[in-house]
């Protein structure tokens, strides 16, 4: 970014801080940093940023929230936390979040859990597992926050705390120095309080076009040539898209009406389609049946890659020793005791499940129909988008595959769109006490609107627009997701910005 925009994203952000938050919001303590830089000097040409604790930043503890590592210190700092620095980005302190980012609270942590600071009668959910960073943008301590997203875990904060969480396209941004997860849902994304600090780091300031060779999932540069439309040519400026509104085509999805689905956030979604005819756009209704199968799957195929990826903490080759955990005790091997006292009760539920669901009793009823139902998750999304997946071949729609009844839009198949337009979660925060006595079923259906992007590896914006009248539930804010087709990440980021236009937050 050029100095011009970086004075315009620190002055904006210095406003936000300065006049723009409630005092009552930091009536309650947030607990959304792990560790904090206390003299941290932003020149005017530069921005604040904030990195969730899973994304190593050299000299500084990257804990993941957990036991395990509450003695490491990184030696190299992430790949996307220098890319930042050179942008003119000041480090401010590392967040708090879900233990290995497993969770859609924040409150799965050896730090204690992260609080949503937009309500002060009782505590309520910030979302997982990027909590801290969302909180950290939401009280302007950060103009920008990096976070990780999985499953929902950048897009399910932001919804819940009333800021712009995006995930780009899976393969966009470098891994290098994150914690992993799951290695083929993790994307590094980011959080702010508006659309353009985002695009004037990923679009304008180059992001989307940075290979990393020392990150095996970051796509090539030949690769991002071709998935770019426009190959290497200058992007449009963010207020340049659309110039035709009645060139868009903008999908509903109707798979995702929900009975779980609060009816203010119904209202909002029905609110935010009508802002988009009114302003031009064509809103028509789409179909994506492998929804209803997409969260099951999703927690078949993270865990399992959890099980692989936390194998190595044993506090004998990788992470802390648990006291007395020395000696085997009888029936145990060495570091049971260790990985028992080290890992929170989140994270040995889900490796539990992915041990199970890789073995070999089980691994073709679960592990083997989940990569089947991930399939036809990335062949639903590719059918529907009008713009082609550039990294598969496009497949003709069978039109034995609708239902009775359902339109077409020619003899091909329904309408093919630009972009879908859905909740980013069924509710609003939870009181952390309700939380607290849910099923991990319950907990896990935060998840069921993000959870398809992810496996389909698609880029994804939560935007907070209003929902009633400042009501309990969600303090007047709810959060809206809109999805592009692979690596379409540029006009993504530009109707995000035209729906936040149409529908501000005051």
């Amino acid at each position: 970014m050029n100095t011009v925009r970086h004075r315009a994203c620190h002055a904006s952000a210095t406003l936000t801080r300065s006049l723009r938050i409630p005092s009552r919001w930091r009536t309650i303590s947030t607990n959304h940093f792990i560790h904090r830089e206390k003299d941290a000097v932003v020149p005017d040409s530069g921005f604040t940023f904030a990195v969730k604790d899973n994304i190593a930043t050299a000299g500084h503890p990257t804990t993941c929230a957990s036991a395990f590592l509450r003695d490491y210190e990184s030696p190299f700092e992430a790949t996307v936390v220098r890319q930042l620095r050179e942008r003119g980005g000041v480090f401010v302190g590392k967040t708090n979040m879900d233990e290995f980012g497993m969770g859609s609270h924040s409150l799965n942590s050896a730090h204690g859990p992260v609080l949503n600071p937009k309500f002060d009668d009782v505590p309520r959910s910030a979302g997982g597992s990027s909590g801290g960073s969302a909180v950290a943008v939401r009280l302007g301590d950060a103009d920008v926050a990096l976070g990780t997203d999985t499953g929902g875990s950048i897009r399910l904060p932001a919804a819940y705390t009333g800021v712009v969480g995006y995930k780009p396209s899976y393969g966009m941004i470098s891994r290098r120095g994150v914690v992993p997860y799951a290695n083929s849902l993790d994307t590094v994304g980011f959080l702010a309080r508006d659309v353009k600090p985002i695009y004037d780091l990923v679009i304008d300031g180059g992001l989307i076009h940075e290979h990393d060779e020392l990150d095996p999932t970051s796509l090539t540069s030949q690769s991002r040539r071709r998935c770019s439309p426009g190959g290497d040519r200058r992007p449009p400026k963010l207020e340049e898209h659309f110039r035709n509104p009645s060139e868009i085509t903008i999908g509903i999805p109707q798979d995702y009406r929900i009975a779980e689905l609060h009816p203010s956030i119904l209202a909002a979604w029905a609110a935010a389609e009508d802002a988009l005819r009114k302003w031009g756009a064509r809103v028509v209704p789409v179909r994506l049946p492998s929804t209803q199968v997409a969260l099951p799957a999703y927690y078949v195929l993270a865990p399992a890659e959890a099980s692989s990826n936390l194998a190595k903490y044993d506090g004998v080759r990788y992470g802390s020793r648990a006291e007395g955990g020395d000696t085997d005790a009888s029936g145990e091997v060495l570091y049971s005791r260790t990985r028992g006292d080290n890992f929170g009760r989140e994270v040995r539920r889900r490796i539990l499940m992915g041990t199970y669901s890789l073995s070999s009793e089980a691994m073709d009823n679960y592990f083997v129909q989940a990569q089947r139902v991930r399939r036809l998750v990335q062949r639903d999304f590719d059918r529907v988008f009008a713009r082609p997946n550039p990294l598969r071949d496009e497949e003709p729609f069978d039109l034995s595959d609708l239902e009775d009844g359902w339109e077409l839009e020619n003899k091909r198949g329904p309408a093919q769109v630009d972009f879908l337009l859905c909740p980013t979660a069924p509710t609003f925060p939870p009181r952390v006490e309700d939380v607290r006595t849910q099923g991990p079923v319950d907990s896990y259906m935060n998840d069921v609107f993000t959870v398809p992007a992810s496996l389909a590896g698609l880029p994804a914006i939560s935007v907070p627009v209003p929902a009633g009248n400042g009501m309990e539930e969600g303090g007047g804010v709810a959060g809206l997701q809109v999805l592009g087709q692979f690596w379409d990440d540029a006009r993504v980021l530009g109707i995000a910005h035209q729906l936040s236009r149409l529908m501000p937050v005051v």
